[in-house]
């Protein structure tokens, strides 16, 4: 089945930027496989309208390489197939300048398919595009947003390898205070948002607020709801990206780590949703609340799926270190209205804002995964008209130590639940889980075979 042509940019696109921009000397072909990580290729401007008229051939073992960029060869799409070429296809809208790299450079976000013109089922965007595909008979579109929180670090680490955050380029101080909220710590460093503000308008991403978050450097920007779920997913890659070149300019680091720091919080990528019916109203918007009945559904359906779903909102081993009692971070799939100890919020507002913030996610989970899981849950939840049980009043993490609805504990936990979970291999596919799974216990093998400072300071002496 080849994919529709609007998922893949029209030549004229890049012919018209090519003609308005005759600065532009290299375009930065950016592919984000299933370990999230942005890889791809540098080319001269001569070749852009080749890859936009016929596409440009990329490895398929990159569709399946770690998070470090290594090979996972028991997903048997590194020798076992040969590592064939697959295709490499733009997305509409997402050629623009990318000026922190330099005046001359621009980037535009591909998608990958078959030589037949399939979408391949590995790609990410093409996971959450069939996610997306299953509203279509109920009448409804998704509308998302992403909210993402990251710490500003010193790129330089200590002699242990530790992180130390960055300095402030008024003051030349580190956050030192938790200071939720803060103006002055927006103020301190008020040039990098200044600039990400301003880089963000260039390349078209709907860049919000900035507040300071609760743990010192840690900041948050939201992006705003988009009725293309899709849309959504680019702008939060090309928002990651973004930070951390800006980041990079001005002598910093941007980490989107779930927990860079041990004793302070960690960082989440909250996902808000709601539906747009056949006329483009809310469907949840009610004077009650808690939403209307299909907000409730959908709600169902997140409890039950979460813990299924659980190893792609928590991808790695750091991710595991954010859950914890009273941080902010949910440890259970329950929900509340107005309540930020639940992770299934109904946000306060007027009738017509009702939504749910997701807040399980991590800020290093793959935004297009996370967005798919999370859509995955909302309609089996729809359709199957799940009871989400009574919201939750109160502290939501005496309740969370109450559930009986719980989440992995630890990354092998959470691996094993989605390989194992009928839902999502109906929803994400079974060749996605698989490759998926085998790409995450590639990982944790090679995590857990290293030998760190911990263990030396633990076990050298007293074992």
């Amino acid at each position: 089945m080849t994919a529709p042509q609007s998922m893949i940019a029209d030549p004229a696109e890049a012919r018209d930027f090519l003609a308005a921009n005759p600065e532009i000397a290299f375009i930065e072909v950016i592919f984000t496989a299933l370990s999230g990580v942005p890889r791809g290729k540098r080319v001269r401007r001569s070749e852009l309208m080749t890859i936009y008229e016929s596409g440009r051939l990329y490895p398929s073992s990159m569709l399946v390489a770690d998070v470090t960029g290594q090979d996972c060869e028991d997903t048997g799409l590194v020798w076992g197939n040969g590592d064939p070429d697959y295709m490499l296809r733009p997305v509409p809208g997402t050629l623009v300048k990318a000026p922190w790299l330099g005046d001359d450079v621009a980037q535009v976000i591909t998608s990958m398919y078959y030589a037949d013109g399939t979408p391949c089922e590995l790609d990410p965007r093409h996971v959450l595009a069939r996610v997306v595909d299953r509203f279509k008979p109920l009448g409804l579109t998704p509308v998302v947003a992403c909210e993402i929180e990251y710490y500003l670090v010193d790129p330089v680490r200590g002699p242990r390898g530790e992180v130390h955050l960055a300095r402030s380029p008024h003051t030349a101080a580190q956050p030192h205070l938790i200071d939720v909220f803060s103006l002055t710590d927006i103020q301190d460093f008020a040039p990098f948002f200044k600039e990400l503000w301003r880089l963000a308008d260039v390349q078209g991403i709907p860049l919000e607020a900035v507040i300071s978050e609760y743990a010192q450097g840690q900041v948050e920007l939201t992006l705003h709801h988009r009725p293309d779920a899709l849309r959504a997913g680019d702008e939060a890659q090309m928002y990651k990206r973004l930070a951390k070149g800006v980041a990079q300019t001005q002598g910093m680091a941007a980490t989107f780590m779930a927990k860079p720091f041990s004793h302070s919080a960690g960082s989440s990528m909250h996902l808000h949703f709601s539906m747009a019916g056949a006329d483009g109203k809310n469907v949840f918007a009610s004077e009650d609340p808690e939403g209307t009945e299909q907000m409730r559904h959908a709600i169902g359906g997140l409890r039950e799926t979460q813990s299924q779903a659980f190893g792609i909102f928590a991808p790695n081993a750091n991710s595991y270190r954010r859950f914890r009692a009273n941080s902010y971070a949910p440890t259970a799939p329950i929900w509340g209205v107005n309540n930020r100890s639940v992770s299934l919020r109904v946000p306060a507002g007027p009738p017509a804002s009702r939504h749910v913030e997701h807040r399980f996610a991590g800020a290093d989970a793959n935004p297009y995964l996370a967005l798919a899981a999370m859509l995955a849950g909302v309609h089996h939840g729809m359709v199957n008209r799940i009871d989400p049980g009574p919201a939750v009043v109160g502290d939501g993490y005496k309740a969370a130590a109450d559930s009986p609805y719980q989440v992995p504990g630890n990354w092998y936990a959470a691996v094993d639940a989605l390989h194992a979970s009928p839902i999502m291999r109906d929803y994400l596919g079974d060749t996605f889980v698989e490759m998926y799974c085998a790409v995450k216990r590639t990982e944790q093998d090679r995590f857990f075979s290293e030998v760190t400072a911990l263990d030396y300071d633990w076990y050298l002496r007293n074992a």
